[in-house]
């Protein structure tokens, strides 16, 4: 069955490797039938500071994000690509997703509850990670903080059940075969949805 797919390249720039992973994704998943819109951080334009130490006064959302927003309430499957920066986020794309995952929106506080309740429930997440981290010194080391953030804290937290989390590394210093091989297995991902 046919399925509404956003893609988001999570990296700051334009011409990265991780949105090469992300562009292979989405033309593997056209390929199979399934419907993508394809969106590209650095192209959006909106200020990444929340401004609030609470949520009720809230900034309005700029343009781009209010499309980022539509496309997020049409897909079917979330599928996030990013750099590891420093164990997280580039803070460009924490601050896209301080600015459009709301109360109200993504998520509802109920009086009386401990936890939220998940405004997002029925879709799925994947998230494509590129990193110069070695995938053992990350999980061993590290303590895998940055999927345990995203899955737990961000996604599954809105109702956007996470089904896949790929780790692409080493990036620096890779050659072209280790690459052309992360290509394909992006190609693989997306055609597998």
């Amino acid at each position: 069955m046919a399925k509404k797919i956003l893609v988001l390249d999570g990296h700051p720039a334009k011409g990265s490797f991780c949105g090469a992973l992300a562009q292979t994704y989405a033309d593997a998943a056209k390929k199979t039938a399934h419907d993508v819109r394809m969106v590209h951080l650095a192209d959006l334009s909106f200020d990444p500071d929340l401004g609030s130490a609470s949520f009720k006064t809230v900034k309005p959302l700029e343009a781009d994000l209010e499309d980022f927003w539509a496309s997020l309430e049409w897909c079917d499957h979330f599928v996030l690509a990013h750099p590891l920066w420093w164990g997280g986020m580039p803070a460009k794309l924490k601050g896209l997703i301080d600015r459009v995952f709301l109360p109200g929106k993504a998520f509802r506080y109920v009086s009386g509850k401990a936890l939220p309740e998940k405004l997002m429930v029925g879709r799925t997440s994947e998230v494509l990670v590129t990193s110069d981290t070695p995938g053992w010194f990350f999980r061993l080391v590290y303590g895998q903080g940055i999927k345990k953030q995203t899955k737990m804290q961000i996604l599954d937290f809105c109702g956007l059940k996470m089904k896949n989390y790929s780790w692409f590394a080493q990036i620096q210093g890779s050659t072209d075969e280790a690459r052309a091989k992360m290509i394909r297995r992006a190609a693989q991902l997306g055609a597998a949805i």
